[in-house]
């Protein structure tokens, strides 16, 4: 009887010493690095007025932040080279806005069958690698040449610039899928149709995403090269022409509006991230 009593007492005291051991994260981790970026902003503020106010670059070369944010809103109520701050924005929205979309219709299913199809690999590769190294300004003599100096130029410049990394991170995606999933996705009768929307399109997409957020910082740091082409509106375009005037608060004014800009489009794909494949760094 004593031994029938004693067993559970001796089980309830081993569970009692089993412990949850959490496995230790690798490299960055899961907590968030707001504080950290917040601090990091904040510090690199101080430092920019801290070199302005004590004059160590000369002022017409680096105004202080609190003249920057004055000069804004002087442009915002008085307008640039004879056009308003939003007129300038919305122009730079625009010809972005529409250089994405196309490089993201073209880019995506032809990097999806650059992946897929060994033809098209062969054929598309070659052309991709040989332009994509090349600087912006490098071909924007052509632009203007072969297509003049309106819109299509710009926007064209600014898709080739956004196109290729699109392209190259949806053929990587399609070529990092472990062929252990395409295999058990065969031996249960899977259809080359559901074959590519239930396996090859979801294991690309992390990487797909990840390609679009890169072209959009490509495209932003391109807008000032396709505003070059005789344009009369656009942040890049007051940029450039601030600088022929050494209107150095215009051009800082300029550069936060495309940070800014920028760190927006980069959040929202990430946000979109987060949505579409909350499994990716999970695995």
């Amino acid at each position: 009887m004593s031994d029938i009593t004693q067993a559970p007492i001796a089980a309830h005291a081993e569970e009692r010493q089993v412990k949850l051991v959490k496995m230790a994260s690798f490299g960055a981790g899961e907590k968030s690095t707001v504080v950290i970026s917040i601090a990091t902003a904040l510090a690199i503020l101080l430092l920019w007025w801290l070199v302005a106010a004590l004059g160590v670059v000369p002022h017409l070369f680096l105004p202080r932040p609190d003249e920057v944010l004055t000069q804004i809103g002087v442009i915002y109520h008085d307008g640039y080279a004879g056009a308003s701050l939003a007129e300038h924005v919305s122009a730079s929205l625009f010809r972005i806005v529409v250089a994405a979309l196309i490089a993201i219709s073209a880019g995506i299913p032809l990097g999806l069958l650059m992946g897929l199809n060994r033809w098209a690999k062969g054929v598309l590769d070659a052309p991709i690698e040989f332009y994509w190294p090349l600087p912006p300004l490098a071909y924007l003599p052509l632009m203007i040449i072969w297509l003049g100096i309106g819109e299509t130029s710009k926007i064209t410049l600014l898709v080739l610039a956004m196109f290729a990394p699109i392209c190259l991170s949806a053929q990587a995606g399609v070529r990092s899928l472990p062929i252990e999933r395409v295999n058990a996705a065969r031996s249960l009768g899977a259809s080359r149709l559901q074959l590519f929307l239930d396996i090859v399109l979801p294991s690309a997409l992390p990487e797909i995403l990840t390609g679009i957020r890169i072209a959009l910082g490509v495209g932003w740091s391109t807008l000032v090269a396709a505003e070059l082409i005789a344009s009369t509106r656009g942040i890049g375009f007051m940029i450039m022409s601030a600088s022929q005037f050494l209107a150095t608060d215009v051009v800082f004014v300029g550069i936060a509006i495309i940070a800014i800009s920028a760190f927006t489009f980069s959040a929202a794909v990430r946000f979109l991230e987060a949505f579409l494949v909350p499994w990716k760094g999970k695995l």
